[in-house]
């Protein structure tokens, strides 16, 4: 983790548990195997001979059950314990991408989904299980050298990938990801205790998984206004991977050029996502959540100028600057909320919203570009600086809120330990 802040920066992750450097360490491994959601569209309209359209259709069905897994998975950790789900979806998962290249093309639309569904399952899992693991006022640390690992290992796996992919064949990507996927299930039930150090699908009071979450949400009105606010940005942070590559492209800058700005994205996330959160864990999350929607606001401002290097750099530092201060506070915050018997079902909520952008992102960013393409950037501006605000906002009025005297706010003093 050295390059990622070191010495003196890994102080302040010396109450981090053992356990989340141990899943750290799986997720490290898995993600630089984790191949094929580079080049499944490659392998579709390639090896297995599909147009362009029939391959979208395959993928976009892929993408819902991404979706569809990070909403849901948390959800199963509740009520079957969180480190159970995160191996019966690894093993699915795993198993499922090893034959994905001998099913026949038809069942392709089936295998992918629910490829990514144990996917998305995995993520909501995983995130859940640093929560319940690591106590209020240290998430923030934990969450960030999860992403720390991940994106580590997505640095290093697509031109791994293409090394395989092009030395021994597509095939291989899948038996690669699925491999990695089962070691990931094999490296968590080692890492994490069954029983003990995780509260896993922890019990309400009243014996059951206690009021719904409806009512849990309701009585925590920050919460939803933040998803909202992340769902709306997810929609705007996606585009990098759809609308830009295109954008450049119509400026006469080729694929290299998106290799680097998205290399450049992963250099700045890696060099200073633990950096940020030692020095930030004692701010106000939501104002360090708002800041970071700005900051993706600000990135896709910078091409409203138009395509050259020095915008493209401007733009993917800006967002990259804006991704570590609002995704990992974000993420914990949505943890430290949540009430200990529904921990799994606030991490899924987020985990489907922030990921939502990778179905809705190319729909309505690819329809916009097509109709108005001067209008994209600055559209993406203005809805990620907007939500930016009204969470920034939002934090304010939770500070007065907490300065008001106890007889004004209709509430009674709380106990101060010692």
């Amino acid at each position: 983790m050295r390059g990622c802040g070191g010495r003196g920066v890994l102080q302040g992750f010396k109450d981090v548990p053992r356990v989340v450097w141990l899943l750290a360490a799986g997720v490290f491994v898995n993600a630089v195997v984790s191949f094929t959601f580079v080049f499944v569209f490659l392998y579709l309209t390639g090896p297995r001979g599909l147009g362009a359209a029939e391959a979208g259709v395959v993928t976009g069905v892929g993408g819902i059950g991404l979706v569809a897994g990070n909403f849901t998975g948390g959800w199963y950790g509740d009520r079957f314990g969180h480190r159970r789900v995160l191996l019966a979806a690894s093993t699915l998962g795993g198993l499922t991408l090893m034959a994905f290249p001998l099913l026949p093309t038809p069942l392709l639309y089936a295998a992918l989904p629910l490829a990514q569904y144990a996917s998305g399952v995995v993520r909501a899992a995983n995130a859940a299980l640093v929560a319940v693991t690591v106590p209020d006022g240290n998430r923030r640390q934990a969450f960030a050298v999860v992403r720390c690992a991940a994106n580590g290992g997505f640095t290093l796996g697509p031109p791994l990938g293409a090394l395989v992919a092009s030395g021994l064949s597509y095939e291989w990507l899948f038996v690669g990801d699925g491999l990695g996927t089962l070691f990931f299930a094999l490296w968590t039930a080692r890492a994490v205790p069954a029983r003990g150090a995780v509260r896993e699908g922890a019990a309400a009071p009243d014996g059951g998984l206690g009021r719904g979450v409806l009512a849990e949400l309701r009585a925590r009105p920050a919460v939803p206004a933040l998803l909202a606010a992340i769902l709306v940005v997810d929609v705007v942070y996606r585009q990098q991977y759809f609308t830009f590559p295109v954008f450049l492209a119509d400026h006469g800058l080729d694929v290299r050029a998106f290799g680097l700005a998205i290399a450049l994205n992963g250099a700045v996330v890696l060099l200073l996502e633990l950096p940020a959160a030692v020095a930030l864990r004692d701010r106000p999350p939501l104002a360090v959540i708002g800041t970071g929607l700005v900051l993706v606001g600000a990135g896709y401002a910078a091409l409203i100028g138009g395509a050259g290097p020095a915008s493209a750099i401007t733009m993917m530092v800006l967002l990259s600057l804006g991704e570590i201060l609002y995704k990992t506070t974000a993420t914990a915050y949505v943890a430290d909320q949540a009430p200990d018997h529904a921990v799994g079902r606030f991490q899924s909520l987020y985990a489907g919203v922030s990921v939502s952008g990778v179905v809705l992102g190319p729909l309505a960013g690819g329809a916009l570009y097509a109709a108005a393409p001067g209008l994209l950037w600055p559209l993406c501006a203005a809805l990620a600086a907007t939500a930016g605000a009204a969470v920034i906002a939002l934090s304010w009025r939770q500070a007065r809120r907490a300065a008001r005297p106890s007889h004004e706010t209709g509430s009674r003093p709380r106990a101060v330990a010692g």
